[in-house]
Order: C-alpha cells, then structure tokens, then sequence
C-alpha cells in the first residue's frame, strides 16, 4: 500500500490522499474578482486526483494584493464570482477546496512575474501605498510602506475576519493563512522587516504577537467544524533572521489556539536570501515541524517525483506533500504518481477509458465497459 494514497486527517477535514495542491498566484484577477481564468484553471486542476486544492493567496483587502491582477475576497462581487466557480467544479468534482487568506504588505502593488515583478510605485496610475510594520521596503530603492498604527493593526485583523466569513459563505473547506514568502504576517515574525519598538516589535514573543491575534480572529470566524492552519517560513535564509526554532515556537503556540496543521515553506522576505535550492530542499524543516510539534505538517519545494513524494511520507518526514510548479506542468501529476505506486484516484466517468489496458485498477469505482 503506498503511503503517499492514504487518507490524512486534518482537523475534521478527511483528505482522501496525502497530496495538496499549493496555492498559486494566476494574476488573473479584475479588482480581486475570479473570472473565466479561474474556471478553467481550478476546474481542470480538480480532476487531478489530488487530496485537496488550496486556491491561490486570496488578498482580504484591495491594499493586501500582491498585484493589481491579485485574487480578493473583500467584496461582494470576489464573493459571487467565486461562488459560481466552486459551485460549478462542485458538480464534477469531489474533492475539497480551501483557501489561503493573504496580505502582501510591503510586497504589495507589484507588477505579475511576466512583466518583471518589479514594485509599482503609488505614485503610478495601478499602484497603491503599502503597509507594514515598519517603514522600510522590501528592496532598497522601492518606495517605503507606511507602519501600520494601532488602528492600522485592526482594520488588518478586521479584514482577515470578514474574508474568513465569506469563505464560510462560500463553503470552503478549510483556511490556511499565509504567515510566508515574505508578505505582511512574515513581515512581523522576521527581524529583517519588523523594528517596532512596541509590543509588537523586538523579542519573540512580541514579533509573534500580531501573526497570533490573526489567526485567533480567523479562527473564531470560521465554521468551528473546519479547519484553519497556517504557512509558515522556516527560515529567511538571511543570518539573523527568522528561523526554524522561531518557527516551532510558534507553531506550538498554534496548537494550542486549536491550528489544524503547519504548512512549511522558507524564505521571501529579504532580498538578501541565499537560498540551498535541491530535490526536497525544504523537507527538513518540515521534519523537524513535524517531529517536534506534533501537528498534520505539509512538505513543499521541488518535490517533483512520485517515488520521491512516497519516501518523504514513508520515512515521516511530513505528513503530506504539496505540489505547484509540477502540477501545472502535468495537471494529472497525481493519476501518474498513482500508476506508479500502485494506488487509485477519483477520476470523472468521463476520462476512465483513457486508463492503459495494463492499469485496470488505477481509477476508484471503474466500471466502465468497452465498445
């Protein structure tokens, strides 16, 4: 039996396999609202077979975008459009959804990968003024957030909590929320981005502090029947900046506030960031999540091969793997992985006579006669 097809618990939420689609930015959206892009997309991605899809960081406020083309859930037309895509996937495909609820800080107002990435100055006709907890940008010649104030603080938290009602709304799954890859919940927890000198700024705890109201807010918002957990970075892969030991404090916190599980992914926070790229770079610091916390702990980072995602679920160096890149460059990653692991996956009616003659058993629940 591979270890890889086994179902996983996480919270309430039964995962029928231990394989997640990651979120991914499309930078494809029109004032945060999904469109025929998005339909597409998530529609043929939730055929895969996978375990469950997180849609891509889904910004709670039109300043918390990464892009302009950036997802939102912060109005009532983000909300309905994204209501009639999951209720049309819905209708073919089984497999649970859930959602990254994001704020990009001083990442903000930032041009799409295509077209450089670069900072798009407010001063420009698509940018807008960023915030974060102190007023230094992300790069030295980008043009400086505002740190946010006391009121600042908790239209933030504010807005985590109603996009975490309309996910409800919507029926989603699960939530995670994106404390990673530099944007603004990270953008506390580093040293690097984070020099208040109030209780939010300066030792551990108080770095940690703003990330946790968040997630206590998210947390008593959402379905108490669903889980919510977080992304976290591991390291910043800059010296003297956030790091493994940060991350398992907080994640041990986490548990405690009722966190589902951790998601374990590194860096994004400086561009200083000497990051040791290899197969599974990431895999040890979900290891050792894993190992020293006890909470369902999600793998990402060049996890390509089937064989490879089956030894890190075999050897309990994480409880689940996630897969971006690699999926959108084989959106069945998951029947292939399943072909060579001799496991099954759901697949629509549709597509069980595209199964080789000599994998009669890949797909669950075929029946399906030849003519």
């Amino acid at each position: 039996m591979s270890r890889l097809f086994e179902p996983l618990q996480i919270g309430n939420l039964r995962l029928d396999n231990r394989i997640v689609i990651a979120p991914m930015c499309q930078y494809s959206a029109e004032d945060g609202t999904a469109g025929d892009w998005h339909m597409i997309h998530l529609g043929h991605l939730a055929l895969s077979g996978a375990g469950l899809l997180i849609l891509e960081a889904t910004a709670v406020s039109p300043e918390g975008r990464i892009s302009p083309q950036d997802l939102g859930l912060y109005s009532d037309a983000n909300e309905e459009a994204l209501a009639r895509i999951l209720t049309a996937i819905g209708q073919h495909s089984s497999m649970p959804f859930a959602v990254q609820l994001a704020h990009a800080g001083r990442k903000g107002s930032s041009r799409p990968p295509w077209d450089g990435g670069a900072q798009i100055r407010p001063d420009e006709p698509t940018g807008w003024k960023t915030v974060a907890p102190s007023a230094m940008p992300h790069a030295a010649d980008e043009d400086a957030p505002l740190a946010l104030d006391r009121a600042g603080l908790d239209r933030v938290r504010e807005d985590f909590v109603k996009a975490a009602k309309r996910a409800a709304r919507l029926g989603l799954a699960g939530i995670e929320i994106h404390g990673a890859h530099g944007y603004l919940l990270h953008q506390f927890l580093s040293p690097i981005a984070n020099k208040r000198d109030d209780e939010y700024g300066g030792s551990l705890e108080n770095r940690m502090r703003f990330p946790i109201e968040v997630f206590d807010a998210v947390r008593a918002a959402f379905p108490t029947e669903k889980p919510v957990w977080m992304r976290i970075s591991a390291t910043d892969w800059v010296p003297g900046g956030w790091d493994i030991d940060g991350t398992i404090a907080l994640s041990k916190i986490l548990k405690e506030r009722g966190c589902a599980a951790i998601h374990v992914t590194t860096g994004g926070v400086s561009p200083q960031q000497a990051i040791k790229l290899g197969p599974g770079y990431q895999v040890p610091y979900a290891q050792r999540v894993k190992a020293e916390v006890g909470l369902p702990t999600i793998a990402v980072g060049l996890i390509t091969e089937p064989e490879q995602a089956e030894a890190i679920i075999a050897n309990e160096e994480a409880d689940a793997i996630s897969i971006a890149r690699a999926m959108l460059y084989d959106p069945r990653w998951p029947w292939h992985a399943a072909a060579k692991l001799g496991a099954q996956v759901k697949a629509p009616k549709q597509y069980w006579r595209s199964q080789p003659r000599e994998l009669k058993d890949l797909f669950e629940n075929m029946n399906y006669g030849q003519r």
